[in-house]
């Protein structure tokens, strides 16, 4: 940022401590504030918008919005919201209530950061504005869908949120969800809120709830010796889970969602693998079996895709290399002028743009989705710091267990390596569990 600009903009900044109970001095602030505004933009005070932001635990939101309520803050005010929303299926409908008890809902902003990344927005952009993605985009084509989001960091001073949090609330029910209804849903015909929402609601209404039996529950050694955190805590820290979409275009297609702490490293990566197409004539060179196609989209704050693809070996015989297409979109569009995903999302709620936020039917159905693993949680199997990481791409073995039958707990090689040393695998069978 320019100096200037910072400096205008350090100038405009207050703060002031508030509480629950008390916010006299926060709506003096803020009315000075906007009385300022006017002033200086030559509006009436009913022109000047209020934007709150709430960054505090489900159980910590009533409370907050009572007090805003009190000291009249609320109107002509939009509210954003940091997950979790809520911590299981009936406190979000709580939460949704005591929102709306104060809140209009097209004033309700409940914000994910993920949503707001260039790289998952593209996702948008490659499969609908590429014909050579969309027809390629289903379970004909489609052997399985990995949505991995290692980290590197521990709790990090969080004991305390984490152990009324865990993994699972933290990050699957929001994060990687959100990730996975921007792969499955259809195409939206707009990028405008009631069609993004709507694409992304029946992708949602389609996912079959989650087997408690084909999920896998992981917490770092050391994690009980962090501050705030019990002494016996089961808090899980990495979570891998088993997702189905019974739908036709994703009917019998596994989706593997991964993420923790403490990981070998910090990535955010999709992998979607395209099915063998079983030219057995063409192998690779030195007879090795050939792998699947990948497309693999990081979700960096710079986008980059790579796409593996299988040529022929130059030479006399009919050999096969694997090579790979890569695009880097800071590379290729280097004027393009990305906004970091926060500013992105703050951005679209002073326009009042929801297209990139979560809806209410959202949050309450991604609850339902993952309440039965809420109501019998899976084992938590400990893991070293580092060890379970992702050093390169995921790939799953051949058959997944297809002769055998799941087992009836996820068994500690969900929290092994695959055989390229990388990612955390749950193990599952080549078709869907009927169960």
């Amino acid at each position: 940022m320019e100096e200037e600009v910072a400096a205008r903009l350090l100038e405009r900044i207050s703060f002031r401590t508030s509480s629950a109970d008390d916010g006299t001095e926060l709506a003096e602030a803020v009315h000075a504030a906007e009385d300022r505004l006017a002033l200086d933009a030559g509006v009436t005070l009913g022109d000047v918008r209020r934007l709150l932001y709430l960054s505090v635990p489900p159980q910590a939101v009533e409370d907050m919005v009572g007090m805003l309520d009190r000291v009249d803050l609320t109107d002509r005010a939009r509210l954003v919201v940091e997950k979790p929303f809520g911590t299981d299926l009936a406190t979000a409908r709580e939460l949704d209530a005591v929102l709306g008890s104060a809140f209009s809902e097209s004033d309700i902003f409940r914000i994910d950061h993920f949503i707001g990344k260039e790289a998952v927005q593209n996702l948008l952009a490659l499969r609908f504005a590429n014909g050579l993605f969309e027809p390629a985009w289903n379970r004909h084509s489609i052997e399985s869908v990995q949505i991995d989001v290692p980290e590197k960091l521990t709790v990090e001073g969080r004991g305390s949120f984490y152990e009324g949090t865990g993994c699972l609330r933290d990050m699957v029910t929001t994060h990687l969800c959100q990730l996975l209804g921007f792969v499955a849903i259809e195409d939206p015909h707009a990028f405008r809120e009631g069609a993004i929402r709507a694409a992304k609601s029946a992708a949602f209404a389609a996912v079959r709830p989650l087997d408690p039996q084909r999920v896998v529950f992981g917490q770092y050694d050391g994690y009980r010796d962090e501050p705030d955190v019990a002494p016996d805590s089961d808090v899980e820290t990495f979570v891998a889970i088993e997702v189905w979409i019974d739908n036709d275009r994703w009917r019998g297609v596994p989706f593997y969602l991964r993420t923790g702490k403490a990981m070998a490293e910090g990535r955010r990566t999709i992998t979607i693998r395209f099915t063998d197409p079983r030219h057995r004539w063409l192998k690779p060179a030195g007879g090795a079996a050939a792998q699947p196609n990948e497309l693999v989209i990081e979700l960096t704050d710079q986008p980059r895709i790579a796409i593996d693809v299988r040529a022929k070996r130059p030479g006399p015989d009919m050999a096969l290399v694997e090579g790979v297409f890569r695009l880097d979109l800071a590379y290729d569009a280097p004027d393009a002028g990305p906004l970091e995903a926060y500013e992105r999302l703050l951005l679209d709620v002073m326009r009042g743009d929801r297209t990139l936020f979560t809806s209410a039917a959202e949050v309450e159905r991604l609850w339902e989705v993952c309440q039965p693993v809420l109501d019998d949680r899976p084992p938590v199997q400990s893991y070293p710091k580092g060890v379970v990481g992702t050093a390169g791409r995921a790939r799953p073995p051949r058959g997944r267990l297809a002769a055998r039958q799941p087992p009836a707990r996820p068994r500690p090689a969900g929290l092994t390596r695959d055989r390229a040393g990388c990612r955390p695998q749950v193990s599952a069978g080549s078709t869907p569990p009927t169960g």
